[in-house]
Parts: structure tokens; C-alpha cells; sequence
């Protein structure tokens, strides 16, 4: 059996230093960027009481030792969100963050169990004004490596290029022939059994303990995300609110939350909300997703009670964090996020 050589290897190094120097480059691009538009950047604790409430993240556990000796769990962050809304509680109206971030249970082409994540805020502004930020940033970092085109397994897309602006219920009913919106009641309650049998009727597989959630994730993997950012970026909008994670109602439609993905070339490089700031809400989100959590992966982690305390004050804001190795990626034409982090994960 033929090993890879490591990537501390002279060899292999020279091969992986001009992505590694056109990375910096563009983070450099970045941080001048969000300066140039009043943006202050922040630096956030990595440890946290709570890594994150979504079902499907899995996180790093450590503990913390006092000086008397008593032991208290922490995790690494999987997202600087918690700590960065703290700031907006706080006062601070536009700030980013561009630090590492951890996930357990992710290793592949696009997945690292420590990358690089950008994430920014803009108080008093709407999400619109976030998918204008990530139109510039996808060709800032097109510019600063010299791609004029973006290339990933076969699809391609122009940086430069308007994204396309689609809303995930017509993104069913193009690429799935599926009606979503008819699966989800005006209080946001979603029918499992009616969009199982949009599944079955659209040739898509199911299981006999398929939740809804599990439903919608399946079309979302099977015939959405590979059609997306083809020819040039994709904006994909309009959540149900099942889906919402910290994101706010849509006013134009209850059924729906102000949240949006940015994909490029079948890659999704940005997760976009409207925020939440109803700290009632946000815990009633959390407890339903923990207990999720804990039904497929038999835990669950504690809730930050700091946060949702800070979300009773935390003005009216915007907020999208990007996967910064992922663009990186498509702007280097590397084929695995490894190829562009400097020191990877053994």
C-alpha cells in the first residue's frame, strides 16, 4: 500500500505553498475590506459553556480546573455567534471575526474538525444588506487569487457574476417537483406525512422513522445543493421556520424565517440570519433541538443562560458566518479543504 507523504514533507510543502500564501493574501484582502467599511474585528473565546444547540453538531468536550480543584465542563466553540451577539448586547454595532472554529465528526474534501470561519454582524441593518457583503467577498477573493472562474468537481461559476437570488420553496419545486410550502402550516407546525408522500412521489428514498426535518434534509442533499451556484453564485432564501435555527419570522410570510445560504459551484460557503432576539423563542428552539440531539445521538449540551439573557437586549441586527477555508478552496482551485489550511488535523 502506497502512504501519502506528510504535509510537513519539503516536497509536499512547496506543492501546498502557493495556496497557503494566496490564502493569507486573501485574508489580508478581507480584514482590510470590513475595515475600510467600519467593521471592528474581534477576537472571541474559543471555550464556552454551551458549543452551539443544533441537533446535528457535534462538538469538542474539555473541563475547566479552579484553583480549588472543582471541574466544570467547556466546550469548543463550533461558531463565535454566542459570544459575538454578547457584543451586540453590549453595544458594538459592526464587527467580524476570522478565528478557527471546531466540529467533531466532520473529516472530507470539505469538512476539517478545526477550520477558519468569518463571521459578521451589522446591528440595525437586514439580511439583504448581508447577501450584498457576500456577493463582494466571493469576488474580492476571486480577485485577490487571480481566478476568474470558481471550479469544483466538475461545476463552475463566475465570482463575479450577480448571485442568483432563490427561495428555497421554488428551489423544490425546480429541481424536486416537490410543493414544500403546502407541508407547513401557517404556525410553522410542519406535516410529516404529506411531504413523505412528495418524496415517494419524486422517486426519492425514505425510511419509516424519517422525521420531517430528515425529510427536507434529504431533498436539500439529493436534489437541491448539487444544482446550485452553477454559471454563478446561488442565494438560497426563505427557510421553513422549522429550519430557522436563531433566525427570525419573515414578515411577508410566518412560514419562513430571514435566513439564507450562500452555495457556489454545489458548495455552501455561507449560513445567514435575520436574528432572533426573543429570548423565549430562542429556548424553546434550543430545548426542541436538544431533544433531537439526544434521540439520535443519545446527548445534549447545556444552554448558555448569558445568551439568552443578552438576547433581551441585543438590538435589531443581521448576521452570516462563512466558511472561509471553502472559499479559499474555490478561489485557489485546491480539491480538499486540507490543501489550503496550513498545519491540518492528524
Amino acid at each position: 500500500m502506497i502512504t501519502a507523504s506528510p504535509w510537513w514533507t519539503p516536497d509536499v510543502h512547496a506543492d501546498r505553498r502557493p495556496r497557503l500564501i494566496q490564502r493569507n493574501a486573501i485574508a489580508a484582502s478581507m480584514r482590510d475590506w470590513f475595515a475600510r467599511r467600519d467593521f471592528i474585528e474581534v477576537t472571541t473565546a474559543a471555550l464556552q459553556v454551551s458549543p452551539g444547540n443544533e441537533a446535528h453538531l457535534s462538538a469538542f468536550a474539555t473541563e475547566v480546573i479552579g484553583p480549588d480543584a472543582v471541574r466544570s465542563p467547556l466546550y469548543l466553540h463550533t461558531s463565535p455567534e454566542f459570544a459575538c451577539k454578547k457584543l451586540l448586547a453590549a453595544g458594538e454595532q459592526r464587527i467580524f471575526s476570522l478565528g478557527a472554529v471546531w466540529r467533531n465528526r466532520e473529516r472530507g474534501p470539505l469538512h476539517h474538525p478545526e477550520f477558519t470561519m468569518l463571521e459578521w454582524y451589522r446591528v440595525g441593518e437586514t439580511y439583504e444588506s448581508l447577501m450584498a457583503d457576500c456577493a463582494a467577498l466571493l469576488a474580492l477573493a476571486a480577485e485577490r487569487a487571480g481566478a476568474k472562474t470558481f471550479r469544483f468537481r466538475g461545476r463552475e461559476a463566475d465570482p463575479f457574476a450577480e448571485p442568483e437570488r432563490l427561495s428555497v420553496a421554488d428551489a423544490f419545486s425546480r429541481y424536486a417537483g416537490i410543493d414544500l410550502l403546502a407541508t407547513v402550516a401557517a404556525d410553522g407546525s410542519t406535516d410529516r406525512a404529506a411531504l413523505h408522500d412528495a418524496l415517494v412521489k419524486a422517486g426519492l428514498r425514505t425510511a419509516f422513522d424519517d422525521n420531517w426535518a430528515d425529510l427536507f434534509s434529504r431533498v436539500m442533499v439529493e436534489k437541491v445543493e448539487p444544482a446550485l451556484g452553477q454559471g454563478r453564485a446561488t442565494i438560497l432564501y426563505g427557510y421553513p421556520i422549522s429550519e430557522a435555527a436563531l433566525a427570525r419570522p419573515s414578515a411577508a410570510d410566518p412560514r419562513v424565517a430571514e435566513r439564507f445560504e450562500l452555495y457556489c459551484c454545489g458548495v455552501e460557503l455561507a449560513n445567514a440570519f435575520g436574528e432572533l432576539t426573543d429570548p423565549a423563542e430562542q429556548r424553546r428552539r434550543f430545548a426542541a433541538e436538544m431533544d433531537e440531539k439526544e434521540r439520535v445521538y443519545g446527548e445534549r449540551y447545556p444552554l448558555d443562560e448569558d445568551f439568552l439573557s443578552a438576547l433581551a437586549i441585543m438590538p435589531q441586527a443581521s448576521g452570516s458566518a462563512l466558511g472561509f477555508d471553502r472559499l479559499v478552496m474555490l478561489a485557489t482551485g485546491a480539491l480538499r479543504i486540507d490543501d489550503v489550511i496550513w498545519t491540518p488535523v492528524a
